[in-house]
């Protein structure tokens, strides 16, 4: 284990001088959504979300929790809780073809992500990484990844991170993801075979590329894209992107 972590901090020195990591991953469409899932979206208010919103393949009764206005085109909703527009596969044309694409291209990142090989870092701290400093790179983990206390994501502007797990992501109540040296959380990618879960009050920085769930619990902050193949569920929770 000290064997990893000393290279982590290597890595995080040279990153400042030279970009590192992976080939940045491809989300096509999917990208233009903060939320984006197949089974549904639902919020317990007030929930605040900056982006856009969408489900396919189901219809907007997939959509719960938003008080939905749908607009005079029948194109898309909106709501309170959302700066931007609610999207499903039961609006008007062009809509469910917008979807389909995009829905195809989250499946596309995903295997993208979940094939790349050669890791950087093998089950680093066994998945347990609280109170880790992250450099570029290439992770992965063939079970689950827990963050019990805070976890920091060091490198420059240019740097690229995947993080590949098997199983679950767990962040404990409070505990928080941070950048540093100019990170962006749009070159983080977390691309997660089981169920992601937030705690109340938790961060989290990246996009996230679930193959089941997503859930931010009570109070539970995300500077992220969620894109899952199954649901997202906030509960009072805010997602920017």
């Amino acid at each position: 284990m000290f064997s990893s972590l000393f290279t982590v901090s290597i890595l995080a020195a040279l990153a400042s001088v030279q970009a590192i990591g992976p080939a940045a991953v491809n989300l096509r469409t999917a990208g233009n959504y903060a939320i984006l899932a197949k089974t549904g979206v639902s919020t317990v208010p007030p929930s605040v979300i900056t982006g856009q919103v969408a489900v396919s393949p189901i219809a907007a009764t997939g959509l719960t929790g938003f008080s939905l206005i749908v607009d005079s085109t029948g194109q898309f909703s909106t709501s309170k809780q959302v700066t931007g527009k609610l999207f499903a596969a039961s609006y008007a044309a062009p809509t469910p073809s917008t979807l389909t694409t995009a829905i195809g291209d989250l499946g596309a990142a995903f295997n993208d992500a979940t094939g790349r090989v050669n890791p950087n870092f093998l089950n680093l701290a066994s998945g347990a990484i609280g109170g880790l400093t992250l450099a570029p790179g290439l992770y992965k983990w063939t079970t689950g990844v827990s963050i019990g206390s805070g976890v920091t994501i060091a490198g420059g502007a240019t740097d690229t991170w995947i993080f590949q797990v098997a199983g679950t992501v767990t962040v404990a109540a409070a505990k928080k993801i941070v950048l540093t040296g100019g990170a962006l959380a749009s070159n983080i990618v977390w691309v997660v075979s089981g169920a992601v879960s937030v705690g109340a009050g938790a961060h989290v920085e990246g996009v996230i590329l679930g193959k089941t769930s997503i859930t931010l619990q009570t109070g539970a902050t995300a500077n992220s894209r969620l894109l899952a193949q199954t649901s997202v569920a906030l509960q009072k929770a805010t997602v920017t992107n």
